[in-house]
């Protein structure tokens, strides 16, 4: 094999993790042994290997068991017949040694390790390295950060450690093939990532609203120097909280996705549906998912339509009320926390919980645009291949009928599949009324003719 192919340098780790087991059980078994302490045991050195495995240890610079940790992970997926020692059986008790931990699933003929595995391990020469290994499964080492490995607890009863040592896909992926996989939405993961091809220049806005997406723009780009080399750190806390309202289709998620594109940052798009839980404790856990994974990456944060989940709390008159203001206070504790940006998005400023609006740093109205804004936006909509027959008054259009960027898209889209059935690229004033009343019907209004 070639010694600079992904495999293979997942391969001499393994090996270096199959010579760290057998040591540490050779301790546990009192069986002689060549070494006091398994760290003695010398791990791969990848200074001239270019693979994804070891670019990133070399990068990350993890600690002995951190890195042991990494390697534990790896191992059922890449030679788990290296941890069948672990099958060894308890003569005394005629059955497997609990303190090697692990887990036997009806999907997987092999041994799961789990957190107990990896204490076994690391600590068969030093009970006082317990702590050590802690660290490795803590919120502040990078393996934590980065999602790369997490303790997935079966039951819920079952002792704090007992949960399997998980290894994520995406990791995997990417220390096998050297690309890692974009987040997919799922239970897990209820977040879908917002892209745009679109620009600043798309984006018609007024003034004043500019005005204030601008200042958000300008805390993605200096906020890390505020706070950090002007001190800033110590008076305010971290994070930029804002929240748009207005009408749907005035350009909110769009600002959101512009935001992002211009600061480098991904933006992420919470699914309240897949959040929120009847069950009392669930909808703070699903969101937990979210924000762990987000608080070290630099994302945009969005949950749009927040009113389902950042309404007004009410009197705590039955369980449910109090469970409903419990999930707000949750929230607001954790967004409160949240040292990246978080953007709420809502029909009604009034249906957002008061609680929440005085910590938002902005506050800002995406109201129905103004005829001259409307003319724009209907003049941006059709000026690409799919145009309007030159008898339409556009002007006149933009001042007579009220309506949403969102909307007139809707409209771009109706009337250039109608006129693609034409075969054709030129709208006429039919399509286009016809195309309008789609869309006011929506709002339970009729229109007969182009005003």
């Amino acid at each position: 094999m070639d010694t600079n192919t992904p495999l293979y340098t997942l391969y001499q780790e393994i090996e270096w993790l199959q010579e760290v087991i057998h040591h540490a059980i050779g301790i546990y078994l009192k069986q002689d042994g060549n070494y006091t302490d398994w760290k003695e045991i010398e791990a791969p050195a990848y200074t001239d290997v270019d693979t994804p495995y070891a670019n990133i240890l070399k990068k990350w610079e993890l600690t002995i068991y951190e890195r042991l940790t990494l390697a534990l992970a790896i191992a059922p997926h890449i030679r788990p017949e290296v941890l069948d020692i672990f099958f060894g059986k308890n003569k005394l008790y005629d059955r497997g040694f609990t303190e090697f931990g692990g887990i036997i699933d009806k999907h997987h003929s092999g041994f799961l390790p789990t957190g107990q595995t990896l204490l076994f391990i690391a600590t068969s020469s030093d009970i006082e390295a317990r702590l050590e290994v802690l660290k490795a499964l803590g919120g502040d080492s990078i393996l934590y950060k980065e999602q790369v490995v997490s303790l997935e607890n079966m039951v819920s009863f079952t002792p704090q450690h007992n949960g399997v040592l998980r290894l994520n896909n995406r990791w995997l992926d990417f220390f096998i093939k050297g690309e890692k996989p974009k987040l997919e939405h799922s239970s897990t993961f209820p977040a879908t990532q917002l892209h745009t091809h679109l620009h600043w220049e798309d984006l018609v806005l007024n003034d004043i609203v500019m005005d204030q997406v601008s200042e958000i723009n300008a805390w993605l780009e200096h906020g890390h120097t505020l706070m950090n080399d002007w001190g800033l750190y110590r008076k305010i806390k971290p994070g930029y909280r804002a929240l748009f309202y207005g009408p749907p289709g005035t350009g909110k998620t769009l600002t959101v996705s512009l935001l992002g594109k211009a600061s480098g940052r991904e933006v992420y798009r919470v699914d309240l549906s897949m959040i929120v839980s009847k069950y009392i404790g669930e909808t703070e856990k699903n969101l937990s998912k979210i924000f762990d994974i987000a608080q070290y990456q630099d994302w945009i944060l969005f949950f749009d339509e927040a009113d389902a989940l950042f309404g007004k709390r009410t009197e705590a008159n039955s369980s449910n009320d109090r469970h409903a203001n419990q999930q707000t206070s949750y929230l607001l504790q954790r967004i409160e926390d949240f040292p990246g940006v978080v953007i709420l998005a809502s029909n009604l400023k009034a249906n957002m919980d008061e609680a929440f609006t005085r910590r938002f740093q902005s506050m800002i109205h995406f109201s129905i645009p103004s005829p001259e804004e409307r003319y724009t936006l209907w003049q941006k909509a059709f000026s690409d291949t799919c145009t309007l027959h030159p008898d339409i008054d556009l002007r006149k259009i933009a001042q007579d009928y009220e309506l949403a960027g969102g909307a007139i898209i809707n409209i771009l889209r109706f009337c250039a599949l109608a006129a693609i059935k034409r075969n054709d690229t030129v709208v006429t004033s039919h399509e286009l009324l016809a195309g309008l009343r789609r869309e006011f019907k929506k709002e339970n209004k009729t229109i007969t003719r182009l005003q």
